[in-house]
């Protein structure tokens, strides 16, 4: 049994490409249960469909796996259907969010036969084995399939309890050099050493987050939070040192450090192991105050750069409406911590909920403006399986599942309006409001680029 798999490109108006995590742990997985396979990396080689069409074409293979969170619905489905022209047997299967919150769309409306649901690591070698030998499926924990014309979902599988035990990726099956040099384009400034000497990569630490926002979904949203140890985690930045040179790592994570023991743990065990190297992480946005400017500064001789948690906004009630749990003169006060320390702060910013106004717009970006940061900044962009989408469904904004989903983009892209403020207005407000502040720190952000740029920094001169 042959198996093709490809890493769909989500974003193909941008020049900087991530390595695909999540993709490279289910091909990983798949390498070492011993299957014939071949890799079709569309986020690197940023085929025309066309071209796209003629590689799956000159392909011979019996299963398609691919995958994506649940915003890139629409590039599922065509793939689907291009996988379908060109091989009307393959067994097509899918992962990611884009199964996990819609498994009856996606298997009634696309030509995907069989879903891995929540983490796949497991479940795709066990699902690739029935599948060669001929097994039902029934049996199979944490997939969703069709058969006799209706969608059956099994009983979820457990996830990994020690994900310390999950090998490293395969990187040598990716094209790091192209990775590594791509990611440059993604790093926050001021840089630490110039940027043609960066060499960053992206790894994992944890999976899951504790918290439950209204308007967040991620394929781990319904298992427990799990973090990795320093021990772990440094040994794999060890081996990206000596295979490829990485001296810069951004931890992709919903949340690396979510107390401050488990940041001071990582911060002693790097000073411990000796090895030394440029990194940024997500934290909680309350977890620092002005107490801790010392461990800051710790942090940062063992080279952090800057910490990243989200302010999402300004307003008390429309924190408490997100399920935020988070103070605003908390974010500040970590905020002002974290300055003082001389590192970095990379917030986002959610805007539309319904009871948004200009005021509330205000008290937003105000808060980014008084402290240098210029957010990352999106639209309500309810996904399904979230609360706010069932408030999109009751207010009428959505009326047809699939049409929605095939029309969401990226939250910079403006979809739905919850609010009572007319649409052009509303974007208005926001454009003027980065604006001010991208002239405040100099970024020099023209009208194009206030919403969709990798700026997403604060000002630190130190």
């Amino acid at each position: 049994m042959k198996i093709l798999l490809i890493n769909i490109c989500l974003r193909p108006y941008l020049n900087y490409v991530t390595f695909p995590l999540g993709f490279s742990y289910i091909v990983g997985a798949i390498q070492r249960a011993g299957f014939d396979f071949e890799i079709l990396d569309t986020d690197i080689h940023r085929y025309t469909d066309e071209e796209l069409e003629e590689e799956i074409r000159s392909r011979k293979f019996d299963v398609a796996a691919f995958g994506c969170i649940v915003t890139g619905y629409r590039h599922i489905k065509k793939l689907a259907s291009m996988v379908r022209r060109v091989n009307k047997d393959a067994v097509i299967i899918a992962g990611n969010s884009v199964v996990d919150s819609i498994p009856n769309i996606l298997l009634t409306k696309t030509e995907v036969n069989i879903g891995v649901l929540g983490e796949g690591d497991i479940t795709i070698v066990e699902l690739l084995r029935a599948i060669e030998s001929g097994k039902p499926l029934d049996g199979i924990l944490g997939i969703c399939f069709r058969k006799d014309n209706c969608v059956v979902i099994n009983p979820r599988r457990m996830a990994i309890a020690d994900i310390n035990e999950i090998p490293h990726p395969p990187w040598e099956l990716f094209d790091m050099e192209a990775y590594i040099n791509k990611a440059r384009e993604v790093l926050a400034e001021p840089y630490p050493i110039p940027q043609n000497e960066i060499r960053p990569l992206f790894i994992n630490t944890a999976r899951g987050c504790i918290f439950r926002c209204t308007f967040c979904y991620h394929v781990f949203q319904k298992d427990k939070y799990r973090f990795r140890s320093p021990k772990s985690i440094l040994s794999e930045i060890k081996e990206l040192q000596d295979r490829y040179g990485v001296n810069y790592v951004q931890f992709s994570d919903e949340l690396t450090f979510f107390s401050k023991p488990q940041a001071e743990e990582f911060v002693n065990e790097i000073v411990a192991s000796g090895i030394r190297f440029y990194w940024t992480a997500d934290c909680r946005a309350n977890l620092f105050t002005r107490k801790d400017v010392e461990f800051l500064k710790k942090m940062k001789e063992v080279g952090c750069v800057d910490l990243g948690y989200s302010l999402e906004s300004g307003d008390a009630g429309i924190l408490e409406s997100m399920h935020k749990m988070l103070r605003v003169e908390d974010f500040v006060e970590q905020a002002k911590a974290v300055n003082e320390a001389g590192m970095g702060t990379k917030t986002s910013i959610v805007l539309g909920y319904p009871q948004e106004t200009p005021e509330t717009l205000k008290k937003t970006f105000d808060v980014c403006y008084d402290l240098d940061i210029y957010p990352s900044s999106g639209y309500l962009l309810p996904q399904p399986g979230t609360p706010m989408y069932a408030v999109a469904k009751e207010m009428g904004l959505i009326v047809d599942d699939e049409e929605y989903l095939l029309k969401m983009g990226n939250r910079q892209d403006f979809t739905l309006n919850f609010t009572q403020m007319p649409t052009d207005f509303f974007q208005a407000e926001v454009r003027g409001h980065l604006k001010r502040i991208s002239d405040k720190i100099g970024l020099g952000l023209d009208e194009g680029k206030l919403l969709k740029t990798g700026h997403y920094k604060s000002k630190n001169t130190k």
